[in-house]
């Protein structure tokens, strides 16, 4: 019975969670970029495939109440490749003063583009760290029945994912990956097979809850200001 109830909880938090997701999404759709100068944090948040920034609407209000940090963010379309969104991010982190110390947050997808763009396109010399949530490294099965596009990148065995993890340490960009024990969507091995960095798992959370999980929100928040005071 302790099986079955947990399982009830968890479902009832991701469907709930999904929920609240969808009902953010109409939200944010345009690049949200702040007047940020030298010196300052800004936070760039990079959400997941089938969603847009407005689902980190909550997770945002705690980055500006608790840390200080400006925030900034941008939605990009459903199914492009990794390379083409990374580019999009780098657009806008090119809009933010040089000096401003960037941390990048990425939910499922966004952390693959996060680590996409600090590897491959240059971005460690601006980034000082990245934080993914429930991101795919090791490879998402559901991705391997989209075998266009975006899946293809995302599936297990993935040239693209295996590069990644290959150079994971390469320019020293600190790294935190959160999972969720009981995610459906990215096996919680998954989400921790990035060689590089700290790993947290949350127990009994599921893909979406994630985004909206207390806990989840709290290591971000103290990452940040751990970065902020070196």
């Amino acid at each position: 019975m302790c099986r079955v109830a947990t399982h009830m909880t968890t479902f009832g938090g991701e469907t709930l969670a999904t929920l609240r997701e969808v009902w953010l999404m109409p939200r944010d759709l345009g690049a949200i970029v702040p007047a940020a100068r030298h010196g300052d944090d800004v936070v760039v948040l990079v959400h997941g495939f089938l969603a847009s920034a407005g689902v980190f609407r909550p997770l945002r209000r705690r980055l500006e109440e608790e840390t200080g940090a400006h925030v900034a963010s941008f939605s990009h379309a459903p199914g492009a490749r990794i390379h083409r969104i990374a580019h999009a991010l780098a657009h806008l982190v090119d809009r933010i003063p040089h000096g401003a110390r960037i941390h990048l947050v990425g939910h499922s997808l966004g952390g693959i583009v996060a680590r996409y763009y600090v590897q491959e396109l240059g971005g460690y010399t601006r980034v000082v760290q990245t934080i993914s949530l429930a991101a795919p490294f090791g490879g998402a099965p559901l991705a391997s029945r989209l075998p266009v596009l975006v899946g293809s990148e995302l599936r297990p065995g993935s040239a693209l994912l295996a590069r990644l993890r290959r150079r994971a340490a390469e320019h020293g960009v600190a790294h935190l990956s959160i999972a969720g024990t009981h995610d459906r969507t990215v096996p919680h091995d998954a989400a921790l097979d990035f060689p590089h960095g700290e790993r947290v798992s949350l127990s009994g959370r599921g893909h979406n809850t994630l985004l909206f999980d207390a806990d989840a929100a709290t290591a971000i928040v103290e990452r940040v200001r751990a970065a902020s005071r070196r």
